[in-house]
């Protein structure tokens, strides 16, 4: 509920407890037990940031939030606003586009493999650092050959392609273990199993679809998680991903009268579930930058604890609903919560903390000036649109009959890696079937070159021959002629002598 430009969420008996517009680009947490009024509490604010103008986003893990599209039950709840003394209260129904991953019951979700990058990819698959050095190499190698990686079957022919040439990359680019190229395969068939061909490929999701508002209203982006809940790494991988697509796209805007956007992340528990440190380094320097986008975050979980320290340290808003204590360290998680607020003198919250009734939590958010109030004990107001899940027929009308039905139904496979493999191995057995060849007119020149040499040796031989017995034959009959000349010229001298 809006009042004076503020976002009025409840009350702490007469006092009015309000959420500033210009404070909450410092993010938030709404955090409490199973049914003690964490989703009221965020329908509340995202209905009351929509009056504003200010788009949302919300995961929806439960289904219960598609109600927003229908006007509240003010029978429903005349008592609770009669009770908190709240007047001018009207029921109305809110703009959403639903969005669904599986693409059941919302505008299909897809994104480019090569924009999710290496980390988050690595992150959904599990894969071990030296898998993930791997993959880094496999995308490298298809930037350097000009291939896009666009859907599941692009990075699985890639990955192929690159294990039949291990021993020629791992010399360029360092070591590819046929080992992990293996891993890597099973697990991208794991991710296909789990929906990832579903959710990779094209139309990609355009971010600026979610950042506009019809009738005055902002617009409320729900995405169907139902099922995608039941797929954690892909779950948490896909909300940092849409975060981190926000942070690149949107310019910086510092600090404004009210958000550009506001994420909610309910089940925050899943993005830092076996989180490695790289990851949860990523998201903390996500949280601390988007600010500045004018983007807030919030993070709905049961516990304080859920969330780790250095992020939990970027949560300025805190709305913390009741916590059960039965075992010491539960008790230790409700006293370090009840120690993070700003403490307020004529309130206990430590015993508060576990004793407050559904709708009912306790509030320290940053006042105009950037301060943290004092922590309140505060009763929520009710949801002006309905607490009912909307029928599903409801919601597929609405959804075919929204300003972006068509743009995402259909999708389209241009080519990119997997398309371009056949020519690349076409290419290269023509390449090896040219080589071959060479080889072979090389192999043969070389024969044809060895038997002319030969040849030329032989007639070189022949011809020395040749002229060896021409040069006896002629020693021959120099030395014959010489000895008859001899025996001429004896028989001559002998003649004379005997006159």
């Amino acid at each position: 509920m809006l009042k004076d430009g503020k976002i009025l969420i409840g009350k702490a008996e007469d006092l009015e407890v309000f959420l500033t517009p210009s404070q909450m680009n410092r993010h938030g947490l709404i955090a409490g037990a199973s049914g003690t009024g964490k989703t009221v509490t965020l329908k509340v604010i995202a209905e009351s940031l929509s009056e504003l103008g200010v788009p949302t986003f919300i995961a929806d893990v439960k289904g219960d939030l598609s109600g927003m599209i229908v006007e509240g039950d003010m029978d429903g709840i005349s008592g609770r606003l009669e009770s908190m003394g709240i007047e001018d209260y009207e029921v109305r129904k809110y703009p959403v586009h639903f969005f669904d991953v599986y693409q059941n019951y919302g505008h299909p979700v897809r994104a480019k493999m090569q924009d999710m990058g290496v980390m988050l990819l690595s992150r959904i698959m599990g894969l071990t650092d030296a898998q993930e050095g791997v993959l880094n190499i496999i995308f490298r190698i298809a930037e350097d050959m000009e291939l896009d990686i666009i859907d599941l079957k692009d990075l699985q022919a890639m990955t192929t392609y690159v294990g039949e040439h291990a021993k020629e990359y791992t010399v360029r680019y360092g070591n590819v273990s046929k080992q992990s190229v293996g891993a890597i395969l099973r697990h991208l068939l794991q991710l296909e199993e789990d929906g990832g061909d579903l959710f990779f490929g094209m139309p990609s999701l355009n971010i600026d679809d979610w950042m506009g508002t019809e009738g005055g209203l902002g617009l409320m982006n729900m995405l169907e998680c139902e099922v995608l809940f039941q797929h954690p790494l892909l779950y948490s991988t896909f909300l940092l991903w849409m975060l981190n697509e926000l942070y690149n796209k949107l310019p910086e805007v510092g600090d404004a009268e009210k958000p550009k956007m506001v994420f909610f992340f309910d089940e925050a528990h899943l993005l830092f579930d076996d989180a490695p440190k790289q990851l949860v380094d990523k998201i903390e320097q996500t949280v601390k930058l988007i600010r500045s986008k004018g983007v807030g975050v919030f993070f709905c979980t049961q516990s304080p604890a859920d969330i780790p320290n250095s992020v939990l340290a970027q949560l300025s808003n805190r709305i913390q609903h009741s916590l059960r204590a039965y075992t010491p360290a539960e008790i230790k998680t409700v006293k370090m919560a009840a120690e993070s607020f700003r403490q307020n003198p004529d309130l206990d919250t430590v015993e508060t903390i576990t004793n407050m009734k559904t709708g009912t939590a306790l509030v320290s958010v940053l006042d105009e000036e950037g301060a943290p109030t004092i922590v309140q004990k505060t009763k929520i107001l009710p949801p002006k649109s309905s607490m009912e899940i909307a029928p599903e027929e409801k919601v597929m009308r609405y959804i075919e009959s929204d300003s972006i039905y068509g743009k995402y139904e259909k999708a389209f496979d241009p080519d990119s890696a997997y398309e371009a493999m056949d020519d690349i191995r076409a290419d290269e057995a023509a390449a090896k079937e040219a080589e071959a060849e060479a080889r072979k007119q090389a192999k043969l020149q070389e024969q044809q070159e060895r038997a002319e040499a030969r040849e030329k040796a032989k007639k070189e031989k022949e011809q020395a021959e040749w002229g060896n017995r021409l040069a006896r034959k002629a020693k021959n009959r120099l030395e014959n002629e010489a000895m008859n000349f001899g025996l001429r010229s004896a028989k001559k001298i002998l003649k004379g002598l005997l006159k």
